[in-house]
């Protein structure tokens, strides 16, 4: 130990006293942290507008539908996971099992656990047990595909949008069910965010392909598309779908708000993501697509099981990044098109009566980037299980 330090961290009188410095700074933030979270800070505010942080004014007669919501994408979710092919000479003993279910899903677990405590409510631990059982019972139907012939004969192609569907129709139904006036809060930022990567994604691989057509036609107009959409910022387009679409189309039967931030976020996505898997598809040696030819196999197959497999594994830290960006860019849709969204409601209850004027800011902010800190690690987390579990950068 004495050895490590004195060879990375005190090696020169420079290091030292950079080592010295920062060290003393990063001890300064960790204690300023603790004493907010646990000793200055006035989480009243936290507890009493809960729900307003997390579903809005969403009526309390269909809160079951943002528990069946939830359920159906947790076990979408696990379903997945669990359908996954397990590497035989990789097998984990429980133990090791259990820490890796703990490292990786720990922060979830513990965030909701926050959530039940600060609710005080029997009804919000029911929804973390129903939850929790729409994981258990996707666990198992992906254990039932790995191991019946007769799950396991579905193609992927038509397995995952059936598994999908499910979750997606009753994500989209929710957020009809009520008016915008009353719909708000953390769980629209997380539902335009899902709908959005659902859309974006393979309207982001035919783009690319398209970008790589034969046909130049087809070649010039996803090009304009992809340069035209990248080349504008995110928020520019939320207020032109916010404000100018009205201009073209009467607002008797102009789209809500919702579905206008959703088009904008999948259609910009879906743009920097054909320049992803672009650059995923050009990293694939010619070779492969010639020995797809010499065995005869067409465009089409080529694409689909020899290149785009391979190309969509060499960017996964990419594609999972942009999505990241997605996440927390869903905040923007609150102020270009006037969406309750956790930001907009984190700012706008300490304008409460009870709390007005008492600088109560510092803890809104805090707990709204809680919640978006622990989605987006937890996707950074996964991205890489993904990666070694692909072997993306290995040989």
């Amino acid at each position: 130990m004495i050895t490590w330090l004195r060879r990375n961290l005190f090696r020169t009188w420079w290091d030292s006293i950079m080592t010295v410095v920062f060290g003393y700074v990063g001890l300064w933030v960790i204690w300023t942290v603790i004493e907010f979270v646990f000793v200055t800070g006035r989480w009243e505010i936290i507890q009493v507008n809960l729900k307003l942080l997390l579903v809005g004014r969403f009526p309390d007669e269909l809160m079951w539908l943002v528990g069946a919501s939830l359920t159906a994408l947790a076990f979408w979710v696990a379903a997945v996971a669990g359908g996954s092919k397990i590497d035989l000479n990789n097998v984990q003993t429980i133990p090791h099992r259990l820490f890796d279910y703990t490292r990786r899903f720990g922060l979830i677990v513990a965030l909701a656990a926050l959530l039940i405590f600060l609710a005080a409510d029997i009804a919000a631990l029911l929804l973390a047990f129903q939850v929790l059982g729409g994981v258990v019972a996707g666990r198992l139907v992906g254990l039932a595909r790995r191991n019946l012939s007769v799950l396991g004969a579905i193609p992927s192609i038509i397995w995952h949008p059936m598994l999908a569907s499910p979750a997606i129709a009753l994500v989209l139904v929710t957020l009809m069910e009520s008016t915008l006036e009353e719909w708000g809060g953390f769980l629209i930022n997380f539902y335009m965010a899902i709908i959005s990567i659902v859309l974006c994604f393979p309207l982001g691989v035919l783009l690319a392909l398209g970008r790589r057509s034969s046909f130049p036609i087809i070649r010039l107009v996803t090009t304009t598309y992809i340069e035209l959409i990248r080349g504008a910022p995110l928020f520019v387009l939320l207020l032109l779908a916010g404000v100018a679409l009205e201009f073209f189309i009467p607002p008797s039967i102009a789209p809500d708000a919702i579905f206008r931030g959703v088009t904008v976020f999948t259609l910009f996505t879906a743009a920097y993501l054909a320049e992803i898997v672009r650059g995923g598809l050009q990293s694939i040696p010619k070779g492969q697509t010639e020995a797809g030819k010499a065995l005869g196999l067409s465009t089409t197959k080529i694409t689909y099981l020899i290149t785009m497999p391979q190309a969509l594994r060499n960017v996964i830290p990419a594609q999972i990044g942009q999505f990241i960006s997605l996440f927390k860019d869903t905040t923007l849709a609150g102020a270009a098109l006037n969406i309750l969204d956790v930001l907009n409601v984190g700012t706008a209850i300490t304008k409460q009566q009870d709390f007005l004027g008492q600088g109560l800011i510092y803890e809104a902010l805090a707990f709204v980037a809680l919640l978006f800190w622990v989605g987006s690690y937890v996707m950074s987390r996964e991205s890489q299980r993904l990666e070694k579990r692909l072997g993306v950068g290995v040989r």
